[in-house]
């Protein structure tokens, strides 16, 4: 695009293009105070940000007030999130508030911390990355689902780099993808032949937010490329297996020739699941359809009698591997629930200690 007036402002754009629709307009609405502005956060690196609305585009930084008011890194802006700004100058953009999320991807911080970690907000569409060579997982794949379902955004699956299998390989990946229960769209392609890309290209619609998911090296910044027409992103060579090499180090949104919205995420390692009960049951609906059957009401689908999930295991309608996946990711959201309930009680009373120590000290 076209550079316009000033270092912070770019060709201008209707939010519409960003991404914007009336339910943020009903949010918006009610939250905005005179003089703020919606801007879509674009690139979130180490803390610095950049905004994008009509007639703005500039680095942004977070009000005192606003970062002050702010009780965990969840609650920050990332990458996707309408936000409330100031122009404090042509090149820079005061961050007063986060808008409301109309979906949300995030993930149970890496390492011991019980918290969320936010990795983007309002998307449309999930695209998860698997490689057809070695990173193919079917149980990796429906961690991925659980937590796209749980944020509220539409799940598709992209078998990167057919080129290294042959066809009848490809149709058992995908029939094994098929044999676990998963009905979402499979797309292969593949970055070095272009197979697949065409028909991504037709699902990415104007105005819509695609955000890229998957491990390290499974070909998502050489896809972002292809999709752009041009190295906007680094690539480094595949090593010695035959996979690539992560190189993404942050979050950010870019805006397609064609008007599509597209977020590449950085390769995890870790998936882990925190608030995730509503995301498993519609990734394993077929066991919530069987549960609807149990005797109990509270069944645990492990050892009551008159278990229909049981049953349906006990009968071959239920896949074994399936139904081990659901009781550990099962196991894992109640664990991590439960920390994280007994984690902000904890905050929460020694918010209040604090609070009570300033208070003696003022009188």
């Amino acid at each position: 695009m076209s550079q316009g007036r000033g270092r912070g402002v770019k060709a201008a754009l209707r939010l519409e293009e960003l991404g914007w629709s009336d339910w943020f307009t009903v949010r918006a609405d009610s939250v905005l105070t005179p003089g703020q502005e919606p801007a879509r956060v674009m690139t979130v690196d180490r803390g610095s940000y950049l905004v994008r609305g009509e007639e703005l585009d500039c680095p942004a930084e977070l009000s005192g007030r606003f970062r002050h008011a702010v009780e965990s890194s969840p609650d920050l802006p990332c990458v996707g999130d309408w936000v409330g700004v100031e122009r404090a100058s042509p090149e820079l953009a005061i961050i007063h508030q986060v808008l409301p999320r109309n979906t949300v991807l995030r993930r149970k911080r890496p390492g011991k911390a019980v918290n969320f970690q936010m990795l983007a907000a309002n998307l449309d569409v999930a695209l998860i990355v698997q490689s057809c060579h070695f990173d193919f997982n079917v149980r990796r794949l429906e961690r991925y689902l659980v937590v796209a379902r749980e944020g509220g955004i539409e799940p598709i699956l992209a078998l990167s780099k057919t080129d290294l299998v042959t066809p009848d390989e490809l149709d058992g990946l995908i029939g094994l993808v098929r044999a676990a229960g998963i009905q979402e769209p499979v797309l292969p392609l593949s970055n070095e032949t272009g197979d697949g890309l065409d028909g991504l290209q037709e699902l990415l619609e104007p105005g819509r937010t695609f955000g890229l998911l998957g491990s390290s090296g499974v070909g998502k910044s050489t896809l972002v490329n292809r999709l752009l027409g041009r190295e906007a992103l680094d690539t480094r060579a595949v090593s010695g297996t035959g996979e690539g090499v992560h190189t993404t180090s942050r979050r950010q949104l870019l805006l397609l020739e064609n008007g599509a919205l597209l977020i590449d995420t950085p390769g995890m390692r870790e998936l882990g699941l925190l608030g995730a009960s509503d995301g498993l049951d519609d990734s394993f609906a077929e066991v919530q359809d069987l549960a609807r059957g149990c005797r109990f009401g509270d069944c645990t689908h492990t050892q009551e009698p008159g278990c229909a999930v049981l049953a349906a295991l006990e009968a071959g309608e239920l896949d074994e591997d399936r139904y081990r996946s659901y009781h550990k990711l099962k196991r894992e959201t109640e664990f991590h629930d439960l920390s994280y309930v007994e984690k902000r009680k904890k905050d929460r009373e020694l918010g209040r200690f604090y609070r009570s120590v300033l208070k003696d000290k003022k009188r």
